[in-house]
């Protein structure tokens, strides 16, 4: 079997596709993998370190106003499906699968011109608009919500909700061994802002760590983003936080699934693939969910976690590092809140999505 993969932009949409390629390799060993995306994207990092040979096209995103940036947008969405058809021919996949991002639209558009099985994962309760094109071409959406099939009225046939694939790695990793792995002691607080990361957490979350790390007894990792780490690394080596027993400052977290389980509390944003891992792994989190998404969906996820008693939601507005500081301590010195946390996060775990994804796939083929 012979499964082309793309995706990117941010770990959200490509970290779906590697859960998916993780779950078809352990179903059937002898599959060949693929990946395609853009030449500067953060896929190129993560898939590298899989060990999934990369193909790469050209495309950008339009914008939402008038720019000139959008003719070349639009010059380079129909070059680039030409180019996809090239990868595709030489690869020769049995199926084609997409999980969001710009770069899956000349992908899978080519794929389904030239009547290859294709699907395409939408991760999120409001669709993306690359989703949303793709909707007419591709064989089968697939969906995290029964909510979103509102937003797909003209191709009921081809929606299957199957929730949102996370590493298969999160199962099965107790607290108990991955603390040890990581040497962490307890109470361990793990908090990042995304792949790309996040000015207002980072300053909040280095804020915070600043004013009280050194007392709290904690221990401590961050991960500032490739954009900004190199910045906040220097600043730390200068204000001396860096050297703070217990305090990982790092780019990105690479190993999620072995941090996540050993974390007793998470400080993150709140896109979806994030929640279905804190879901999964049931683990309470304070959730910030970024002011800057369409439809402000992320406010939507965050306010029905905690509406569900499941995590706890700071805005972005309201947050500065000693009111996260209130809102960890709070939560930390609460045993009793976090189990509550714990038990109210089962609702919302989709276990395996992995494996209805691998048996579409296979189905189609």
């Amino acid at each position: 079997m012979r499964i082309l993969l793309s995706g990117g932009g941010t770990g959200g949409h490509i970290n779906p596709a590697l859960s998916i390629a993780k779950r078809i390799m352990a179903e059937k060993p002898d599959t060949t993998l693929a990946y395609v995306g853009t030449p500067k994207g953060m896929e190129n990092v993560l898939v590298a370190r899989e060990g999934i040979p990369m193909y790469h096209v050209e495309v950008m995103g339009f914008r939402r106003s008038l720019s000139p940036r959008n003719i070349a947008a639009a010059y380079l969405a129909v070059e680039s499906v030409f180019k996809a058809k090239k990868i595709i021919k030489e690869f020769k996949p049995d199926a084609v699968v997409g999980t969001g991002g710009y770069v899956c639209w000349p992908v899978l558009k080519a794929a389904a011109s030239m009547g290859i099985p294709t699907l395409v994962h939408e991760q999120n309760a409001i669709a993306g608009v690359t989703v949303k094109m793709l909707s007419k071409y591709v064989d089968k959406v697939l969906l995290a919500f029964d909510e979103t099939k509102a937003e797909f009225p003209d191709c009921p046939e081809k929606l299957v909700t199957v929730g949102n694939p996370v590493n298969p790695a999160m199962a099965g990793i107790s607290r108990e061994k991955a603390r040890e792995a990581l040497g962490k002691a307890s109470p361990f607080l793990l908090s990042y802002g995304g792949s790309l990361g996040a000015r207002p957490i980072n300053e909040a979350v280095y804020d915070m760590l600043a004013s009280h790390a050194s007392s709290s007894g904690c221990t401590f990792t961050h991960a500032f983003g490739r954009g900004s780490y190199d910045a906040w690394k220097e600043k730390a080596g200068k204000d001396g936080l860096s050297s703070v027993p217990g305090v990982v400052l790092t780019d990105y977290i690479y190993d999620m699934p072995v941090q996540m389980a050993a974390a007793d509390l998470v400080v993150c944003r709140a896109g979806a693939l994030t929640l279905s891992e804190l879901a999964v792994l049931r683990k309470p989190a304070v959730l910030i969910p970024s002011p800057y998404v369409a439809n402000n969906h992320q406010y939507k996820n965050a306010k029905m976690y905690s509406d569900a008693g499941a995590a706890s939601l700071l805005e972005e507005k309201d947050l500065d590092g000693e009111k996260l500081w209130e809102t960890v301590h709070e939560l930390l010195s609460s045993p009793e809140k976090l189990s509550s946390m714990e038990k109210n996060l089962e609702k919302f775990a989709v276990e395996d999505s992995d494996k209805k994804i691998y048996g579409i796939i296979t189905e189609m083929i």
